[in-house]
Order: C-alpha cells, then sequence, then structure tokens
C-alpha cells in the first residue's frame, strides 16, 4: 500500500479534559481523541470525567486510552465506566503485558514507541512485527520522542528513522505543532498524526486557534502531497 494522492492524513488529538474541547474536536472532524488515564499527568482524566466526555462523540470516532503501566484490573475498572475504543500503552509495558490487556479487555491496543537517538530503521520495523505477530488486537506503533519520562516530550525525533514502509501505518507523535506538522505529513507521511501539548494553551486546556490551524496545517500538507 502506498500513500495515494489526497489521502488524508488521520489526526488523533491527545489529552483532552474538557467539553469544549471534546465538541471542537468533533466539529473540526478529527478522527480520534486521547484520553490520559494516568493520575500524576496534568492532562489526566478519572474514568467518570471521560465517560461523560465520551458522550459528546458521533459514530466512527476513536476514543483513545492513554495507560502507563496499569494493570489489568485497572483497565478493565476504567473501560466500565468510560467505555473507550482503543488503549495506548505509554509506560513500560511489556509485549506480553500489554497483549494479556487487550486480551483481557478485547480492545485493539497502540504501543507507543519511544525512540531513542540511537535506534536504527530496521529497529522500528522488529518492533512493529514482534506486537504484529504476538497479538490480533495490536493496532500499529505510536512513534514517540525518547525522554527519560511517561507522556509526550513536546520533542520531535528525527523523522528519517521511520521507514516508508512503517510510516503508512503509524502514527506519528513527539512535538508536532502547528509550525511543523506540515512538513511532517508531507516528508513523513504517516497514516495519522497525534498532537497533545501543540494545541495548548496551559497543560490539558486546548487552545481552540490552535486546534483549529493544527487541523488546517494537516490538510494543508495532504494538498501537497502529489
Amino acid at each position: 500500500m502506498t500513500h495515494m494522492k489526497n489521502q488524508r492524513t488521520r489526526i488523533k488529538l491527545c489529552g483532552l479534559t474538557r467539553a469544549e474541547d471534546v465538541q471542537l474536536a468533533v466539529e473540526l472532524g478529527t478522527d480520534a481523541l486521547g484520553f490520559v488515564f494516568y493520575p500524576p499527568s496534568p492532562r489526566a482524566v478519572d474514568a467518570k470525567q471521560a465517560a461523560q466526555l465520551l458522550a459528546l462523540l458521533p459514530p466512527f470516532m476513536s476514543a483513545v486510552g492513554l495507560f502507563v503501566n496499569a494493570s489489568v484490573s485497572e483497565v478493565r475498572q476504567t473501560l466500565a465506566i468510560a467505555p473507550i475504543s482503543i488503549l495506548q500503552f505509554h509506560g513500560d509495558e511489556t509485549l506480553e503485558q500489554c497483549c494479556a490487556i487487550a486480551q483481557e479487555v478485547q480492545r485493539p491496543f497502540l504501543r507507543a514507541l519511544r525512540v531513542k537517538p540511537d535506534m536504527k530503521s530496521a529497529d522500528l520495523l522488529e518492533c512493529e512485527q514482534q506486537y504484529r505477530t504476538a497479538s490480533p488486537y495490536f493496532s500499529g506503533l505510536l512513534l514517540d520522542t525518547w525522554v527519560d519520562s511517561y507522556g509526550g516530550s513536546g520533542k520531535v525525533f528525527d523523522w528519517s528513522l521511520i521507514p516508508a514502509e512503517l510510516a503508512h501505518r503509524a502514527v506519528l507523535s513527539g512535538g508536532l505543532n502547528v509550525q511543523n506538522v506540515t512538513e511532517a505529513v508531507t516528508s513523513v507521511r504517516p497514516f495519522a498524526v497525534d498532537v497533545s501539548s501543540g494545541i495548548e494553551s496551559a497543560k490539558g486546556i486546548k487552545d481552540a486557534a490552535l486546534m483549529h490551524a493544527f487541523v488546517s496545517a494537516v490538510r494543508a500538507g495532504d494538498s501537497q502531497i502529489k
């Protein structure tokens, strides 16, 4: 599968905490919204808050739950209240733990891969292959910048590490913003882009103008792909 002309790069907005931000994301036609179930994060929501936000979503819009080193029971309890559609594992979970949790709650999952400076393209492909072989629930890699903590880094990594055969089914994350996402779309051609801090006025508080501008910048990148 190659990146077709006029292909629409999917957009995930992450770390939403307020109803007005969710409603604007719906109006902007974004594809997925991310909710952070990691209490230390300034963008964290609990299951009840998330359930209220999920109630605002129309059909065919994905709700992604970001977890960091959560137990099976924690994920199960969260999903019983907030029925998210895709899990995103963003901590030190092993391949076996990711697969076991996804199997237990019967949800597809994304694995956040924090790309270290010494990684090579082959490492990214090998990681994806291991997960794909291990579980039918594996949905894809979310490529983020290596940082010695959990959650987003707000920094970009070397996109040239991403092999073309992986890019078209991966989610590009890490330091994306209005200024650089057009280039990200045209140079990497990822299946989807993921943004959190790049559309905020404060942590967990999305900025309406930046949300509009980010979506427009992604579409501008799409329109430049020949």
